[in-house]
């Protein structure tokens, strides 16, 4: 059986360049490069294995985590990776780690927040990881609300140095990842206080532990917060708890790029404009933007391949039965899910390109983009990983009773994945600001304003998009770009009209906004379907080389578009921009694009070019073997090791013999 791939002949059927789609996944040549020979490197590495994981006891895991970062870094090292490398190295090595906190928040907050002499004294010990950092943000009392945080930084003129303090329980640093039990340094936020006013939350570098003995400081309490969800999943990193009582640091160690304090203790805004705090922003949510593409295709991959190999029904007198992947069920489930995937993929790189945009226009002064970039990336964000972690579970569901098996590898994916919706902005919480952005932009089109930017510039025509009525009188219509996104337009646009409309009737609008949020939701995510589906047809714009590339993205995009116009069918009824019949002829046109896209599903999994390490998953193994690995690697459980349970004897024989009575229970 070893040797025979079993996916062959699907990989057959393929209408495309496999390959050429591979670079189209990657980004680029040169990204495809790194990434193949990196993910090689990773896979072949004994250091990395990770089938056990689910298994370990919290300390082994833990333990075995530290292990696989020290290996990492020193490979980093010895084969001089770049920036670039050692990202996807990480990447690749697929175990959440005070690492990722490391590279991912503590090391932009220096670039971003710390002057330049700061950056010197810190970010060189930051790189070559003699500090590790953490970010200490969220509290116990308070996560997205920043502003409520209760942390106390007071200066004290006398010995020139702030006092960092942890006034009430509810103040303690709480979730930071890699503070648990890692790292020696943290971007603590806190409420900067000088001569008995508060001037709101400020970031300093606070350390935690000694760099000769790793204890914690004098007036500080530090631990980890205990298991969280799922087998092995997120239950290697080390999210903490942290309790300041009266902490001194030296006054250069707050963050004073945007605002500083002097000796005389005066609280000065320095000229760089505070709006330069967005770019750390804008940078951390476009990454994990791009994660949630990485995190859907891998659930997609194994959910893929494993319907192209499992057989339910359908036999007649003893043939094969049918695949799964060839129910209508299956497709209008998985297919969908394919298509975001790709959808994330490249809405990833348009951040991409935001972000480096509107950090050039900051540095020249411009901050006109500023409030769309906010909504993109705030947005988005939302969008992307609330779609993600539902998605990983519907992939579990279409994997039948095998996905519930730890080896699936989707129970560890999930657990892991679902934290997204949370941190780095509660995706509701992020989707509300999208709509203060909307309704904002609709008041200021009705006074003759142009909208600044391209996602919001629709709105510039919303006269004429509340009135749009769609002139689709046969499926194939509902292929046209123009048709899909007149449709996406109007919809966005007439919910945003009608919650600004609703909101001018309450005299005290905040109570509106409150009362009406779940509306407000609502139109938010409408515009941000309207920014994915923009972008994935700007995309197909572009040229784009291989054999039947283009053909394969056109039938995904239009996936992605009607089957959100399926699932959403109210809004589009409701704001009258289509009728129900044209609603049924799309959805008679997305069961043809299925048929379209079975031939090159397994094709179009292969193009995420995952190892078999990287996904960890018996189901989802490239060359299909599945049922001979599943049952090898259910012999391996620890419960397995004696063929007569630990208890047998206590518990279990004294059941059957009757004699409950006399026995030590």
């Amino acid at each position: 059986m070893e040797g025979i791939d079993h996916l062959a002949p699907e990989r057959k059927t393929a209408q495309f360049d496999v390959d050429a789609m591979k670079v189209v996944w990657a980004g680029s040549p040169h990204a495809f490069q790194v990434s193949d020979r990196i993910s090689k490197l990773v896979a072949n590495d004994p250091v990395f294995k990770k089938d056990n994981r689910p298994m370990l006891s919290r300390k082994e895991l833990f333990k075995n985590t530290l292990r696989k970062t020290a290996h990492a870094w020193k490979m980093i090292i010895e084969l001089r990776l770049s920036e670039e490398e050692a990202a996807r190295l990480r990447f690749y090595v697929d175990e959440p780690a005070y690492t990722d906190l490391h590279w991912g928040m503590f090391v932009p907050v220096l670039k971003g927040q710390a002057t330049e002499e700061q950056q010197q004294k810190w970010l060189p010990l930051a790189q070559k990881m003699q500090i590790i950092g953490c970010y200490a943000q969220t509290e116990l009392g308070h996560g997205s609300n920043v502003q409520g945080l209760e942390t106390t930084a007071t200066f004290d003129p006398k010995t020139d140095e702030f006092v960092i303090h942890s006034p009430t329980l509810t103040s303690s640093k709480w979730w930071p990842g890699g503070l648990g039990k890692v790292s020696t340094h943290a971007a603590v936020y806190a409420r900067l206080i000088t001569d008995g006013e508060d001037h709101g939350v400020h970031g300093f570098i606070v350390q935690i532990r000694s760099l000769e003995d790793h204890k914690p400081l004098p007036g500080i309490v530090v631990g980890d917060i205990g298991m969280k969800f799922g087998n092995g999943a997120y239950n290697s990193m080390d999210n903490g708890v942290l309790v300041f009582d009266h902490v001194r640091i030296p006054r250069d160690h707050m963050l004073m790029r945007v605002s500083r304090v002097t000796r005389e203790g005066k609280y000065i805004q320095s000229e760089v404009p505070r709006q330069l705090m967005y770019g750390t922003m804008v940078f951390v949510r476009q990454n994990i933007v791009a994660d949630a593409s990485s995190a859907l295709s891998r659930a997609v991959c194994i959910a893929t391949r494993y319907s192209a190999v499992r057989r339910q029904f359908g036999s007649q007198n003893g043939g094969l039965e049918t695949q799964v992947i060839d129910y209508k069920t299956q497709q209008s489930r998985l297919f969908p899910l394919l298509a975001s995937a790709y959808a994330f993929r490249f809405i990833g790189e348009w951040l991409q390109w935001l972000y480096l945009d509107v950090t050039a226009r900051l540095q020249a002064n411009d901050f006109s983009t500023l409030p769309e970039a906010h909504a993109c990336t705030a947005g988005l964000k939302s969008l992307t990983t609330a779609a993600t972690a539902d998605g990983i579970e519907e992939c579990r569901k279409l994997c039948g009773g095998h996905g519930y098996l730890c080896s699936s590898g989707l129970p560890e994916l999930f657990a892991v994945y679902v934290p997204t919706c949370t941190y780095e902005g509660d995706n509701i919480v992020l989707l509300l600001q999208v709509a203060r952005y909307l309704v904002k932009t609709v008041s200021q089109v009705a006074s003759g304003k142009k909208p600044v930017g391209t996602t919001i510039a629709y709105m510039g025509r919303i006269e004429q998009l509340v009135k749009s009525r769609s002139n689709v009188k046969k499926a194939e219509d509902w292929l046209k770009p123009s048709v899909i996104l007149e449709a996406f337009e109007a919809r966005s646009a007439g919910m945003s009209v009608a919650c600004a409309q609703k909101l001018s009737k309450f005299a005290n609008p905040e109570e509106g906004f409150a009362e009406l949020s779940p509306d407000l939701v609502e139109a938010a995510v409408a515009h941000c379907q309207l920014i994915v589906v923009s972008k994935f047809i700007e995309k197909l714009q572009q040229t784009i080389p291989g054999k039947g590339i283009k053909q394969q993205l056109e039938v995904l995009c239009n996936i992605y578009a009607l089957s959100l116009l399926h699932k959403h069918k109210g809004d589009f009824l409701s704001t009258f921009c289509i009728t129900p019949k044209q609603a049924a002829l799309a959805n008679e046109q997305l069961r043809s694009l299925y048929s379209q896209v079975r031939p090159n599903a397994i094709a179009l999994v292969d193009a995420f070019n995952y190892t078999d390490h990287y996904l960890s998953s018996i189901l989802g193994r490239y060359d299909g073997n599945v049922y001979p690995k599943l049952y090898e690697e259910a012999w391996k459980d620890p419960l397995n090791d004696s063929v007569v349970p630990d208890g047998y004897h206590e518990y279990i024989r004294p059941v059957l013999k009757q004699q409950l009575r006399n026995s030590r229970l």
